[in-house]
């Protein structure tokens, strides 16, 4: 037993001495500052609903039952069967879960977590949330501009932006777009180790890694703890050579804590508990097999029975094992003493209530906002070849409705030739705005964590978007398809005319874009808002299509009008383009005389046909309907993105209302 611990135990002390004598002595200051983390008496319970309807019934599952520990200055690593626990009890430590169904306390050398934590502590999520389109340098200086004081100048930023390169070796590939598994993750680390925050959590950081990068990720990690760093990360069987290098190990299951202590002794207690260790056997692979039952030694056994009694047999062992070690746990020396150790530090802190957890900035509005457009601008220069694409798509298409408005042309139709090329042109704007919605559906798990963690504030986040990418994205296509055509078709038309068919189209544009994105901001999918957003406008162009040749909407469907976005911008656009127009000048009347049916002359009298008023009141009114319908759905938008703000806030109030009655 001795010779087997220690081939795989290293003293803090030892690490100390021997780690790293090439780092850089000017170390980042708060680097040395050592912060503990206790939990007393965790239970985290979530309400389930399952059913449909009225049927629905709702039942509370408790996911983590008296979890007691004390995360010191090191690597404390967490490990549990595939059941979500680590995860969970990870994210309920760094504050990063839904507090309603959290009971117990979390304090921070002694204290109460601050109501800031998840803004002064570093969280790595597994999936790692790094721009993959602007290099390592620019994710660095965007977390350091937007997550350090605006006291810090810009040199001390960039000192520390070089340390960190140098200390997790990007200095090298700092230029470099992230794309790898790899270099994505040391990049997530980066960015959180530049802020200084003594405690880092990070959620299976080895996930999806080989070997050699897993080695060099936990070696990453071990450095950044001799500077006095807490790391607190869940991890999932760990090879022998990483194992070897955790100084604090939770083990977990079922909500359950099976042991928690110092990683070197984990052996002896399961030993002492009466488990066989084979000496080839990997430890974490050890205490896993243990928490599950002896997965391998029933499905190892040659008895005649069907597979389905061993899985039965498995999942019954299992639940057992699990009360057994739980129970084990609780009753061991090593409890006791971990339970003294935290009576000492919780001290008189039961008896005050814990502030309500919130997010907080330390950079003004402003300049999140100019942060945010910058690296949204460098995102767009990402994908400068799907912008050319769409460019030239956009040409091409424009050409051919334009020659075909051209090669159709005829003095008998004009007003209704020119008619139906504005339509064509509201049904362009309102059709190519339906992507508009996968703006914020994209990035939602990058702005979930990154508003979280402090980086800025849901309305920086929301107009920066807006500026930055829909414009752009909106303008561009939008002009393009619009001069080509008009010049092409050959419509003759004033400046001052093509100029207010220009904003018109926009005011249209933006509008359109603003459906999508309101019904899009709260869902993880794109394709059920986009199929809504379709069948909209689908059905909205059929009816401002039929107003061209009715004159107006159906009698009985006449109140669609007031909710369709593409009518006010057809309605706008008829009223610049025909206002003032004159079909049938002298030299013109003797071929309109030839014609069959009746030959509108004027636009006035085209005007008075759609039911659509000569003043300018009748222009302008379109325009305010749509800036109207822009600014309600864009509020609903901007609502949605505040909606995890929102629920958080009510906890809180639901928490400090329920503290009067205890």
């Amino acid at each position: 037993m001795t010779s087997n611990k220690d081939s795989f135990v290293i003293s803090m002390m030892e690490r100390h001495r021997s780690d790293l004598p090439e780092t850089n002595t000017s170390d980042l200051k708060t680097l040395t500052e050592e912060a503990v983390l206790s939990f007393h008496n965790i239970n985290y319970r979530e309400t389930v609903q399952s059913g449909f309807l009225l049927c629905k019934k709702t039942r509370v599952i408790e996911r983590l039952s008296n979890i007691n520990g004390i995360m010191k200055p090191g690597l404390n690593a967490i490990m549990s069967p595939q059941d979500g626990s680590r995860s969970l009890l990870l994210d309920v430590l760094a504050a990063r879960r839904d507090p309603c169904g959290l009971s117990g306390d979390i304090l921070i050398n002694g204290k109460p977590r601050p109501a800031n934590f998840k803004c002064t502590s570093g969280y790595v999520p597994q999936n790692d949330v790094v721009l993959g389109t602007v290099s390592v340098r620019d994710n660095l200086e965007f977390s350091a501009a937007l997550r350090l004081p605006m006291t810090i100048t810009r040199d001390e930023k960039r000192r520390r932006i070089n340390e960190v390169l140098e200390f997790l070796h990007l200095d090298k590939d700092q230029n470099i777009k992230p794309r790898s598994k790899e270099l994505r993750k040391r990049t997530s680390i980066a960015m959180e180790l530049v802020t200084e925050h003594p405690i880092l959590f990070l959620d299976d950081p080895t996930t999806g890694l080989d070997l050699r990068t897993t080695t060099d990720v936990i070696l990453v990690l071990r450095r950044m703890s001799k500077r006095g760093r807490t790391i607190i990360f869940s991890i999932n069987q760990p090879q022998y050579s990483i194992f070897r290098l955790f100084d604090s190990l939770t083990l977990v299951a079922s909500g359950k804590v099976m042991f928690h202590g110092p990683a070197q002794d984990a052996l002896d207690y399961f030993r002492s508990a009466g488990y066989n260790y084979e000496s080839h056997n990997n430890p974490a692979d050890f205490f896993l097999d243990v928490i599950n039952g002896g997965f391998s030694d029933i499905l190892d056994t040659e008895e005649d029975g069907q597979e389905a009694d061993k899985y039965e047999k498995l999942f019954e062992r299992q639940f057992q094992i699990i009360g057994e070690l739980a129970n084990t746990y609780a009753q061991s020396s090593l409890y006791n003493e971990t339970r003294s150790k935290l009576d000492q530090l919780l001290g008189q802190q039961k008896l005050e209530s814990s502030s309500a957890l919130e997010t907080t900035c330390i950079t003004p509005f402003w300049h999140q906002l100019g942060w945010i457009i910058c690296r949204s601008f460098k995102n767009l220069q990402g994908f400068q070849s799907v912008t050319v694409i769409q460019a030239m798509i956009t040409v091409i298409l424009a050409a051919v409705v334009g020659t075909a408005f051209r090669v159709l042309k005829n003095d008998c139709i004009e007003v209704q030739t020119r008619a139906g090329l504005l339509y064509l042109l509201t049904g362009f704007q309102c059709i190519t705005s339906v992507s508009a919605g996968e703006l914020f559906v994209i990035d939602r798990v990058r702005f979930l964590h990154e508003h979280t963690s402090g980086y800025y504030r849901v309305s920086s986040y929301f107009f920066g978007k807006l500026l930055a990418e829909l414009i752009p994205r909106r303008l561009l296509p939008s002009i393009i398809f619009t001069l080509i055509t008009y010049l092409i078709a050959g419509v003759k038309t004033s400046v001052n005319c093509f100029f207010t068919m220009v904003c018109t189209v926009m005011v249209l544009a933006y509008s359109a874009s603003s459906l999508p994105l309101s019904i899009g901001a709260g869902e993880n999918a794109v394709a059920v808002p986009t199929l809504l957003v379709t069948i909209y406008f689908v059905f909205m162009l059929f009816f401002s299509g039929l107003s061209v040749y009715s004159g107006s909407f159906l009698p009985k469907l006449s109140w669609i009008q007031y909710f369709s976005i593409p009518h006010y911008g057809f309605r706008a656009l008829l009223h610049n383009e025909f206002l003032g127009q004159n079909f049938c000048p002298e030299h013109y009347t003797e071929e309109v005389s030839r014609c069959h049916n009746y030959v509108i002359c004027t636009g006035e009298e085209f005007l008075m046909i759609q039911g659509i008023d000569l003043s300018s009141w009748g222009f302008w009114e379109n325009h305010l309907a749509l800036i109207c319908i822009m600014i309600i759905l864009l509020t609903i938008t901007y609502v949605q993105l505040l909606q995890l703000k929102i629920l958080e806030v009510l906890s809180s109030w639901g928490r400090n209302f329920l503290q009067l009655f205890k």
